[in-house]
C-alpha cells in the first residue's frame, strides 16, 4: 500500500507527525519513506510493507497529511506506476534534470583509450552545445584477454577535460563497489569539475550486491541497462533493488536482446518497449542504439542502421540516448565498428531533433482526442 502525502508536506509539521505516528503503530507493517524532489514541488511517499489487506484504506486516507492512498497492484513497489496519474521520477543532477518528459543525448567513447581522443570527443560535444557524454573507464568483457579499460588511471584526465569543455554528466559503467570509491575520490581530488551517472551494464543486471551498494548511496544517479538474456520483469526488479535501498534516481536503459533472430544486428532491437516501461514504471527510459545494432552499416535508403534504430526509440518517447562516437573508430580499443565519427555528429543531432519534435507533435495530437486522453 502506498500513502501519498500532500505536496510539500513539512516533516516537522503537526500533520506529518500525527500521520506518521498512526502508521508506525500499525501491527505487522513496516514503513519505507521516499521523497521525490521535483522541479516545482516535493512529494513524500510512504510505503506500507506487510499484510496490508487487513488495513482500511479509508482510515489511512483520512489522516491529515495524506492526499491519497493506492493499493499497489504489482511488484514494483517504489518505481512502479500504480495509477495513471502517478508522477514521473523527477530529479536534477549537477544542473541537468531527468524525468519522463526530458531528453538528453549522451554521445561519447564506449571505452576510454587515450587522452587525445577523450579531448577530441569533448571538444566536439561543446562545439554543438552538448553537456552530457559517455566514457567507459571500466569495461567488463566476455573474453578475459580483451581490453578491460584503463580504470582509475584515466579518471583524473577524463574528469578534468569534462570540466574544461563544460560536460556536466558522464555516464560511466562500474562493475564493483570499489569503482564507486575511486570515482568519488577522484572527483573530490579534481574539485568536482563534472558529475558521474553510474552505469550498471547488462552483465551485472542481477549482481544484487552491487545493486544494493549503488542503492545505498544517493550522491550519484544510476543508469541501469536491461539484461540481454532475462525478461523485462526481471530487469525491472533489478531497478527496484536500487530503489529499495534508498536511491530512486534511476534511469532504465534498453540495449537490445540476445536472441537467435538478431542477425545481422548485434542484438534484437527492443525499443518498442519504451512506452511499456513508461507505462509500468515512473523511470525515465534510455536507449542504446550502438549496442543494439552493433554496426555502422547503411540501409538501402542511405541512412545508417544506428540512425534508424535511434529514431525508433525516440518516436516512441525515449528520454535519453546513449550512443558511441569516436574521433577515429579504427583505433578504438572497444566496439570500433559500431562507433559513429565526429563529422557525423551534426547530422545525428539534426536527426535526433527532427524525431524528437515528431514525437512531441504526436503526443499533442493524441492529447487532443478525448478517448486517448481520458
Amino acid at each position: 500500500m502506498l500513502a501519498i502525502l500532500h505536496p510539500n508536506t513539512d516533516e516537522n509539521s503537526d500533520d506529518y507527525r500525527t500521520t506518521f505516528q498512526f502508521l508506525e503503530e500499525l501491527q505487522d507493517i513496516q514503513l519505507q519513506t521516499h521523497v521525490v524532489q521535483g522541479e516545482q514541488q516535493k512529494l513524500t511517499e510512504i510505503y506500507l510493507v506487510g499484510d496490508t489487506k487487513k488495513l482500511n484504506i479509508e482510515d489511512i486516507a483520512s489522516l491529515p497529511a495524506v492526499e491519497k492512498v493506492i493499493r499497489i497492484s504489482h511488484e514494483f513497489r517504489i518505481l512502479g506506476k500504480h495509477a495513471p496519474e502517478s508522477p514521473s521520477l523527477d530529479f536534477e543532477y549537477n544542473g541537468v534534470r531527468f524525468n519522463q518528459d526530458s531528453f538528453h543525448l549522451f554521445a561519447g567513447l564506449c571505452a576510454v583509450d587515450r587522452k587525445g581522443n577523450v579531448e577530441g570527443m569533448m571538444k566536439c560535444l561543446q562545439q554543438f552545445g552538448q553537456q552530457c557524454t559517455r566514457m567507459g573507464a571500466y569495461k567488463p568483457r566476455t573474453n578475459p584477454y580483451s581490453f578491460q579499460g584503463h580504470g582509475l588511471d584515466c579518471l583524473p584526465y577524463v574528469f578534468e577535460l569534462a570540466g574544461k569543455y563544460g560536460i556536466r554528466v558522464i555516464a560511466m559503467e562500474v562493475t564493483h563497489e570499489k569503482h564507486l570509491e575511486e570515482i568519488d575520490q577522484t572527483l573530490e581530488h579534481c574539485g568536482r569539475p563534472t558529475g558521474v551517472m553510474l552505469q550498471v551494464g547488462t552483465r551485472n543486471i542481477q549482481n544484487f550486491e552491487l545493486l544494493k551498494n549503488l542503492g545505498r548511496q544517493q550522491d550519484y544517479p544510476v543508469l541501469l541497462k536491461r539484461g540481454f538474456g532475462i525478461s523485462l520483469t526481471e530487469s525491472l526488479n533489478a531497478a527496484e533493488y536500487l530503489a529499495s535501498e534508498g536511491n530512486t534516481r534511476v534511469i532504465f536503459c534498453l540495449r537490445g536482446m540476445k536472441t537467435s533472430f538478431n542477425t545481422p544486428h548485434r542484438n534484437m532491437v527492443d525499443f518498442a518497449h519504451v512506452p511499456v516501461i513508461k507505462r509500468m514504471t515512473r523511470m525515465p527510459v534510455c536507449i542504446d542504439p550502438s549496442h543494439s545494432v552493433g554496426t555502422r552499416a547503411l540501409s538501402s535508403d542511405g541512412i545508417p542502421d544506428i540512425f534508424h534504430a535511434t529514431a525508433q526509440g525516440l518516436v516512441a518517447g525515449a528520454n535519453m540516448v546513449l550512443v558511441d562516437f569516436h574521433p577515429n573508430p579504427a583505433e578504438a580499443l572497444v566496439d570500433g565498428p559500431q562507433a559513429l565519427t565526429l563529422d557525423e555528429l551534426p547530422l545525428f543531432l539534426e536527426d535526433v531533433e527532427l524525431i524528437r519534435e515528431t514525437y512531441l507533435k504526436r503526443q499533442q495530437n493524441f492529447k487532443a482526442v478525448p478517448k486517448f486522453h481520458a
